[in-house]
């Protein structure tokens, strides 16, 4: 659905968490923060969710990186959950804000709105969305998942890993990239940048087109 994608602002919404009112770009501060959306309270899939972001939520910290959940319930419902969420998984303090969001209008806002699903009553639900905001407040990476999915909270971790590289050099990631792994050099530059940026080397992949682009680099 069209609506708020990667290299967009997000919008400053105000809203009621379960931790109070918040604003979203003072939440954000000069952090990274992850926003992520949940169908429902006391549902199965998003249960196991919550609590395992909670148990990962140490390895976000480490990042610089704040959690900020969705829910459409109330905060009443979400206080009441919390308990269910850290039954599940034993360990867990749910210590992330999760917002308030039961007119559904939070959801639109920040295009979560699930397509196909309706709750109990024919009102529109979120998405198993997830948005990485950078410190510009710009949306820098989006999951999308259907209700049935679960999503991986490794993957999650890795993707910021990735992001947050990319904004201090000039490299990507390839594929199944995880931290400590070599880099690709970005293509925008060029030899002499690239001798003079790492100057301890880097490895071309002799490829059959004779082009040079794929530049392995493990100095960052």
């Amino acid at each position: 659905m069209p609506g708020l994608t990667i290299g967009d602002t997000i919008p400053n919404l105000e809203f009621d968490t379960n931790q109070g009112r918040i604003k979203l770009h003072d939440f954000i501060g000069d952090s990274w923060t992850i926003i992520f959306s949940h169908p429902g309270d006391f549902t199965p899939v998003c249960t196991t969710e919550l609590g395992k972001m909670a148990a990962y939520a140490s390895k976000f910290d480490e990042r610089g990186v704040k959690l900020l959940g969705l829910s459409c319930d109330d905060v009443k419902s979400h206080n009441q959950w919390i308990k269910d969420i850290e039954a599940y998984t034993p360990g867990c303090k749910v210590t992330y804000p999760i917002i308030a969001d039961p007119n559904r209008e939070i959801i639109k806002q920040l295009n979560m709105v699930d397509p196909d699903e309706k709750d109990p009553s024919g009102k529109q639900v979120p998405s198993r969305a997830l948005h990485i905001v950078g410190p510009d407040k710009k949306v820098k990476l989006s999951f999308l998942y259907p209700a049935s999915t679960g999503r991986n909270m490794d993957e999650v971790v890795r993707a910021v890993d990735s992001l947050q590289m990319a904004s201090k050099h000039k490299v990507a990631t390839p594929a199944n990239w995880k931290q400590g792994d070599p880099v690709v050099i970005s293509p925008s530059v060029s030899k002499d940048q690239a001798k003079e940026m790492f100057p301890k080397g880097y490895q071309t992949v002799d490829l059959p087109s004779k082009m040079d682009y794929l530049r392995f680099t493990n100095v960052v």
